[in-house]
């Protein structure tokens, strides 16, 4: 291919013809030229050889002579900062992460105690009930078997109120006129006496217990026989025994029972238990503590006993003079 030359205007004015590429001609480079600006060092193949080598030299070196312990150590002192930081958003996470779960556990178990303590509170009290119940079933059971035991017929009622008076030992039975209750009639409960109807309503009827004050009970003591009356001391955990000699044959723990003298209370159900005696050679009669042997503040139900088969009326007294001058009419008229 041809060459185009075009004149240039040489240093002395003259012309050069110096030959340039055209379109008809472009210079043409060799394929296999290549361009290394930094072609120093050696190959990275030798590279990978010499430093796989040196890895190996220090590993054996190590671990044979433990030349790099205190190399170790410095740098473990110098990574230890990094390593710390670098963990700290983990950690952070982790943190996070539990404060979550702690206090989601924390309100569980409250809400679970909190449930917990109800159902303690509930089974407590459904715990007090059944007891209540089985001591009531109880009270029913030896109450139901008074009867067998006694010659009398019995009612079962319920106090329904107590006196408001804290001075009186009154308590009102569910029964009254409509199931004909009569005044003097005994009260008792399974263990002994409680009190006498006092005054029968339609309905209801009004008990006085024993340990209203100055309430007075023929007794006896179940040892030897001696006959003697229990009081009423105005309180519910104690009664008395009056005129009773210093000399009397009575001890504590005796238990007096009805003497069913005056025809009121029946024969031998227990009454008291005598507790303390206090003697002076002072006075006449010695001072008696007693205390009941029936629940007269405890139990809800109780028995009424039938009334006593009527006894003769008692004789009127007349005075001396009266007697003497019935004796002389009488001799008079012989």
């Amino acid at each position: 291919m041809g060459r185009h030359f075009v004149p240039q205007q040489g240093v002395e004015g003259g012309a050069s013809h110096i030959p340039l590429p055209t379109s008809r001609s472009p210079l043409k480079m060799d394929s296999t030229q290549s361009f290394r600006f930094f072609n120093r060092g050696p190959s990275p193949v030798a590279r990978l050889v010499f430093f796989s080598l040196l890895s190996l030299l220090m590993l054996f070196v190590d671990a044979r002579y433990h030349y790099l312990e205190s190399a170790r150590s410095a740098l473990s002192v110098l990574v230890a900062p990094i390593q710390r930081l670098a963990a700290v958003p983990g950690s952070l996470w982790d943190q996070a992460g539990n404060l979550f779960i702690t206090q989601n556990a924390q309100r569980r178990l409250m809400e679970e105690n909190e449930a917990l303590r109800q159902q303690h509170q509930n089974d407590a009290a459904q715990l007090l009930q059944l007891q209540a119940l089985q001591l009531e079933s109880q009270q029913f059971r030896n109450l139901n078997a008074l009867p067998q035991r006694s010659e009398f017929a019995t009612q079962l009622v319920e106090i329904v109120y107590s006196e408001r008076d804290v001075f009186k030992r009154r308590v009102l039975v569910s029964k009254g006129a409509d199931a004909d209750v009569k005044i003097g009639q005994v009260v008792m409960d399974d263990t002994g006496i409680v009190g006498q109807v006092t005054r029968v309503y339609p309905w209801l009827s009004e008990v006085t217990l024993i340990t209203e004050k100055d309430h007075a009970v023929p007794v006896q003591v179940l040892r030897n026989g001696l006959r003697t009356i229990v009081f009423g001391a105005g309180d519910t955990s104690q009664l008395s025994l009056r005129y009773m000699p210093v000399g009397g044959d009575i001890q504590e723990n005796d238990i007096l029972v009805t003497s069913g003298i005056d025809g009121i209370y029946p024969q031998g159900i227990p009454v008291a238990q005598v507790i303390k005696i206090e003697r002076d050679a002072a006075y006449p009669f010695a001072r008696v503590t007693c205390l009941p042997v029936a629940g007269v503040d405890k139990h809800r139900h109780l028995l009424i006993l039938s009334s006593l088969p009527a006894l003769p009326e008692r004789p009127v007294e007349q005075d001396a003079a009266t007697t003497i001058d019935k004796r002389a009419k009488i001799r008079k008229s012989k």
